[in-house]
């Protein structure tokens, strides 16, 4: 009954903004354990898509929006404050549209959706680069310089990279204002962690992690998939994913996930 109101809504709207909520409370992870993190993201975006559509209303004269909400308003979990010092709020941000501007937009929403003054680490993935292209130190100082600025503002206690080799993250330490604390390496694509890159880390204090998402957690065509099954005719085409942010709140004292979920936007690109 509500597709047809949401469909309404997309098609007016020229950005879209979906919140998934804390997984841990709404059954999107209960029914089946996906087997990779892409297919977790394509998952919740659906099912979040599909309960959001089904409580749209069908006024077709109801407002236009620029900017779509999508959200399922009882799986949103803020942070009580007085809480706030037992917990860690984490974030691994996905820029898919090469654009370092869409930073800001993604923590600010963040903090936002848990009622957080500030995020306790924040650690980007490197964006897409173009085929045949290494990624570089130049390409990486622009989003750098943005999380650095977040640091500066006190949205952000903590900055760290993923997938940096050695080299790269040697150069960018010895350039960035504020270094990298922590620097994620893909157990997929190396068993062991390198030595180099072990020995350089341990002398600069760089905390190294260990994760295993693929090297684009949500591609264009698995968006499109996910908003034409949820929602059908939307045209689907036209929307573009620019950046995912996935967090986690962690009880610092025992090391369990309170909360964990998807803050995603995306854009109509109706030409």
């Amino acid at each position: 009954m509500g597709t047809h109101g949401a469909r309404a809504l997309l098609e007016r709207a020229g950005t879209l903004t979906l919140q998934t909520g804390n997984l841990l409370n709404w059954g999107c992870l209960r029914k089946k354990c996906p087997a990779t993190p892409g297919e977790e993201v394509r998952d919740c975006i659906q099912k979040t898509l599909t309960e959001w559509s089904s409580k749209v209303g069908q006024d077709q004269n109801q407002e236009i929006q620029e900017v779509l909400e999508c959200t399922v308003a009882q799986a949103i979990e803020k942070i009580n404050p007085e809480e706030r010092d037992e917990l860690k709020v984490s974030a691994k941000l996905f820029i898919v549209g090469s654009n370092s501007s869409s930073i800001r937009d993604a923590v600010d929403l963040a903090c936002s959706a848990l009622g957080v003054a500030q995020l306790d680490s924040v650690i980007i993935a490197p964006p897409p680069v173009d085929d045949g292209t290494t990624l570089s130190l130049e390409y990486l100082q622009p989003y750098w310089q943005e999380l650095e600025n977040l640091v500066q503002d006190k949205k952000i206690v903590a900055i760290g990279t993923s997938d940096l080799d050695k080299a790269l993250l040697e150069q960018l330490y010895l350039w960035a204002q504020v270094k990298p604390s922590s620097n994620q390496v893909n157990l997929a694509s190396c068993c062991v962690m390198p030595p180099d890159l072990t020995a350089f880390a341990k002398q600069f204090d760089i905390q190294l992690l260990t994760h295993n998402d693929p090297k684009e957690l949500l591609c264009e065509a698995s968006f499109q998939e996910a908003l034409q099954e949820s929602i059908q005719n939307t045209k689907a085409h036209e929307w573009i994913p620019l950046w995912l942010l996935r967090y986690s709140v962690i009880v610092k004292s025992r090391g369990i996930i309170k909360s964990k979920g998807y803050i995603m936007q995306a854009k109509r690109n109706a030409s």
